[in-house]
């Protein structure tokens, strides 16, 4: 298979999945837990922050996280306009 029907197979699947989905944001409040989760233990790897704390520094990794990936979907955007393909 192509990348781009690899990518064109995801993207039907994921269609399909979300269809059939009544609460979205139930639907992926593990994988948000489970990133925060993992943020938590990359600045507190130790346990000796308070957790008002922990969850503070949390935050920020995940702004960060989002802020990547805001990068990276302008830079494909800015790649596909130019006619690079998907």
């Amino acid at each position: 298979m192509t990348p781009l029907e690899r990518s064109t197979r995801a993207r039907i699947a994921a269609c399909v999945r979300w269809a059939h989905e009544s609460d979205r944001t139930a639907a992926t409040a593990p994988a948000r837990r489970g990133l925060m989760a993992k943020f938590e233990r990359e600045v507190d790897p130790d346990g000796t922050l308070t957790p008002a704390e922990r969850a503070r520094r949390a935050g920020s990794l995940m702004d960060a996280h989002m802020a990547r990936m805001r990068m990276k979907r302008a830079a494909n955007a800015r790649r596909i306009a130019r006619g690079e393909g998907a």
